[in-house]
């Protein structure tokens, strides 16, 4: 395969693609990004992406997936769906079935549309809530799949995929982006964005990461 450096990040706006962003752009010459509309239950995310990308100065792509809103009824796409974490073995109500399937497959053939050979996303097995297609053998088994469905050779980036929440704010930190992803990002399933609503189970996951991360980086100072 030639040379290439031409990367397409899975971008939702929320703090781990963005943290993914900021690496892809000190990795690869070029970077465009794709959002998807399911008609997720906060619009706002969409907007939220919309604007980073403009800040960014990066090529934005949204992608009608608004299927997979019929297909998947969940926390996510549905208002009178309570957001709650799995019990007893059983899935978070915000899971999405083949939602990363369905989104890594769309954003490589639009890879391969605009000469891209890499695609990005912010999946995460060490705080992954319980979605088995943020596994790390999902992924490296959806990319030799790609790879062979279209006869090509596409890597498919996972930079988050062991860190912890405390990990990612230590790699947005080292980024430059530290502030940026606090104040500019969305990762409140109530759709508020910066530090959220406090209360969601992704709002809270992100709060102990940047509890941990601060207390960290004091002690080591």
């Amino acid at each position: 395969m030639e040379k290439n450096n031409k990367a397409v990040v899975v971008f939702s706006g929320g703090q781990d693609s963005t943290t993914c962003l900021f690496w892809a752009m000190k990795k690869f010459d070029e970077v465009e990004v794709v959002t998807f509309d399911y008609n997720q239950r906060h619009k706002e995310e969409i907007e939220v992406a919309r604007e980073i990308a403009g800040e960014m100065d990066v090529r934005h792509h949204v992608l009608d997936m608004s299927l997979l809103n019929q297909l998947a009824p969940n926390a996510l796409t549905r208002n009178d769906i309570e957001v709650k974490d799995g019990e007893d073995g059983e899935l978070p109500s915000t899971f999405v079935p083949g939602r990363n399937l369905l989104f890594l497959s769309f954003a490589t053939i639009l890879a391969r549309q605009i000469g891209a050979k890499h695609v990005v996303t912010g999946v995460c097995e060490t705080d992954f809530s319980g979605y088995p297609d943020c596994r790390d053998i999902f992924i490296k088994s959806l990319n030799v799949t790609l790879n062979l469905s279209m006869e090509d050779d596409f890597v498919v980036h996972t930079p988050l995929m062991w860190l912890d929440k405390a990990q990612t704010w230590e790699m947005a930190d080292q980024l430059d982006a530290f502030n940026y992803v606090r104040e500019k990002t969305l990762t409140c399933y109530n759709g508020i964005r910066g530090d959220g609503c406090g209360e969601c189970p992704a709002c809270q996951l992100r709060r102990n990461g940047l509890e941990t991360y601060v207390a960290q980086k004091e002690v080591n100072q």
